[in-house]
């Protein structure tokens, strides 16, 4: 599963990041973010695919500006 990942400016377009390269990851980090170009059925998958590894994971809309289109995920997984 790929999922796409926060643009680094509103022109931007997200980069791909593999399910395996987020595990690889989480040794060093625990918070990813997610472009909103990602379907809820996404998210819930890659929920899904850490909980039955164990891991606890959060997920939460980060809204960083007026317009209801401005908005990101940010994704906790730690073990």
């Amino acid at each position: 599963m790929k999922l796409k990942l926060a643009r680094a400016s509103v022109t931007a377009k997200p980069k791909l990041i593999d399910i395996d390269k987020i595990e690889e990851d989480l040794e060093k980090k625990s918070i990813f973010y997610f472009d909103k170009e990602n379907s809820h059925k996404e998210l819930k998958s890659l929920i899904e695919y850490f909980e039955e590894k164990e891991y606890s994971v959060y997920m939460r809309e980060v809204k960083f500006g007026l317009d209801d289109e401005e908005y990101l995920y940010e994704v906790h997984i730690v073990k």
